[in-house]
């Protein structure tokens, strides 16, 4: 009886995002801008009518998406999206990856302004101020639109090819 063959190690390699990845990330974008809309939506449901349920649901909902979703999903493409694409060699590819990262933590900082306001909403406390989200949501919604669009233009189609000719790499010849 032969003995089993034994593998040959293989190399260590910097983690790739993979097509599944790439796809949760592109669904949480559709879902950021379908909550930026509903902060502006709030927005305007607190001019009408001040806090009611509604509008304490709303933000609450608001609140937990930003805490629990889109602030994690920017940690996720600094650590699965963004290392491949900065060590690229492309000086273009590398200063709009560079962009993304200073945006990030533009977005954190628009966030830690709102967060406290739309949290009063949504504990029912009166204090929030209305003129600091009128004024602070619409930059963040613009901050938000054009990174994504950067991120769903550039950045992932760079991810998918980077990704792809992985896979080609890791393919054996044949010989």
């Amino acid at each position: 009886m032969s003995s089993p063959k034994t593998r040959a190690e293989r190399p260590r390699r910097t983690p790739v995002a993979h097509l599944g990845t790439l796809e949760v990330l592109d669904h949480t974008h559709r879902e950021i801008v379908d909550m930026l809309a509903r902060m502006h939506l709030l927005i305007e449901e607190l001019e009408v009518r001040g806090i009611d349920e509604s509008a304490r649901k709303l933000a609450q909902d608001i609140c937990r998406f930003f805490d629990e979703t889109a602030r994690p999903h920017h940690a996720a493409e600094e650590e699965i999206i963004f290392p491949e694409l900065l060590n690229s060699g492309d000086p273009e590819l590398v200063q709009h990856v560079k962009r993304l990262q200073q945006d990030h933590g533009w977005l954190e900082e628009d966030w830690l302004e709102l967060a406290p306001q739309l949290r009063a909403v949504a504990n029912g406390q009166s204090w929030y101020d209305i003129d600091l989200l009128r004024s602070g949501v619409p930059i963040y919604t613009e901050l938000y639109r054009d990174h994504i669009a950067l991120e769903e233009t550039v950045v992932y189609p760079a991810s998918r090819r980077f990704h792809h000719r992985n896979l080609l790499r890791d393919v054996p010849s044949g010989k």
